[in-house]
């Protein structure tokens, strides 16, 4: 099926955040089992040649249309290499789908985190990937084997470092067992933690994680003061960073997705209109990425009342025909009812609130999740160690 000309379809297997850990095993001499993706269509073992530790930055929100946007408070970003340009986020274009897709090398349909916010199936009711402890088992709900796993499992010492509150999220554990989580408390603490693990072996892959930059924009918006003076430190942040690389290591930086403020006037309330709450029994995903799921036998009436409701604001879709078009990569028969029965991608700037039912995530200046160029949009920058060139 195709998609409204403002949207794009994310690109598995050529140049998405799915691809990035698997090359950089590659690299590292390892060979990731993700179906049949190839190994590394990014070419990250020329690009990384040489290299026996490297580290992958993750910032949060940090889409690449931002980064060039603002060479002033970005100088060291803006003068990284980017061996392979552009990447793409996967679909919703949100953190923990795009985490769980680094993670494990996999499009969302493979590994199973697909949404912020989605259903249980037959549990009426609904899982945050963010708040996720346990329940559901975090093995059971991503059973696909990590990346960190594989690199561990052939003697490539595997180190995550983050927020000390995720070391043992449901999150965590669904995209990166496998490793070993070394917190981290600050952005200089992430530096030195960073540095130090990259010394753990011979071989050494070290993923580091920053929230942020994201944070920031959400409740200030990506055009804001406050926005860009946190560029500044996540730029001086890399600069430590590359500065303390050991001479045969390398430095990836890269994100989840970008994001773009939301006015006033492109906010459609859906707890506005009551005609869309008929026949529906939850309400999952976020602002631009809506799942709706329907109660039995109201899924055509959902349909074709929201896709009226919305007109130009979504692309309004049924479950199957947002698995048609690909934007999830192929989808595992079992994790399909995780999806909506009705699938809204918001379409420009519009942002589907929900001010009764969500009062906080409504308020928020900025938002991401849907399948425009700015959300998509990601960077995969270098920096390479002294010993490399």
């Amino acid at each position: 099926m195709s998609l409204p000309a403002d949207l794009e379809r994310p690109v598995y297997g050529a140049a998405n955040l799915a691809d990035v850990l698997p090359g950089v095993a590659a690299a590292l001499g390892v060979t990731v089992a993700r179906g049949d993706l190839p190994a590394d269509p990014l070419g990250l073992t020329d690009a990384l040649a040489g290299a026996r530790r490297v580290a992958v930055l993750l910032v949060d929100g940090l889409g690449a249309d931002l980064i060039r946007a603002h060479p002033a408070q970005a100088p060291v970003l803006n003068a990284l290499a980017a061996p392979v340009g552009v990447l793409s986020a996967p679909c919703p274009s949100t953190t923990p789908v795009a985490l769980t897709s680094l993670g494990t090398g996999r499009p969302p349909g493979a590994h199973g985190v697909l949404g912020f916010v989605t259903d249980v199936p037959g549990e009426d009711r609904t899982l945050d990937h963010i708040r996720w402890t346990d329940d559901p088992d975090p093995l059971q709900w991503q059973a696909a084997p990590t990346v960190f796993e594989q690199t561990a499992a052939a003697g490539v010492a595997s180190t995550v470092v983050g927020p000390p509150t995720f070391a043992r999220s449901g999150l965590t554990r669904a995209a990166y067992r496998g490793s070993d989580y070394a917190p981290a408390y600050s952005p200089g603490d992430l530096v030195a933690v960073v540095h130090r693990s990259l010394t753990a072996g011979p071989r050494s892959l070290v993923y580091g994680y920053s929230a942020d930059l994201d944070l920031t924009g959400h409740l200030r918006g990506v055009d804001s003061a406050a926005w860009r003076n946190q560029l500044g430190v996540v730029d001086r942040l890399v600069e430590q960073l590359v500065a303390g690389l050991p001479d045969d290591g390398a430095l990836l930086v890269t994100a989840d997705h970008g994001m773009l403020d939301v006015p006033e006037h492109t906010r459609f309330d859906v707890d506005d209109v009551p005609e869309l709450a008929e026949g529906v029994r939850v309400l999952a995903g976020e602002p631009r990425a809506r799942y709706v799921h329907a109660r039995p036998g109201a899924a055509d009436d959902v349909l074709a009342t929201w896709r009226a409701a919305l007109a130009h604001r979504a692309w309004v879709v049924s479950r199957e025909e947002a698995i048609d078009s690909g934007v999830f990569g192929p989808v595992e028969p079992g994790l399909a009812a995780r999806i909506g029965d009705v699938v809204a991608l918001a379409r420009g700037s519009w942002a589907l609130v929900a001010t009764q039912r969500e009062p906080f995530p409504s308020r928020l200046a900025a938002y991401h999740g849907s399948l425009t160029a700015t959300e998509l949009a990601i960077p995969l920058l270098v920096a390479r160690g002294a010993a490399l060139g």
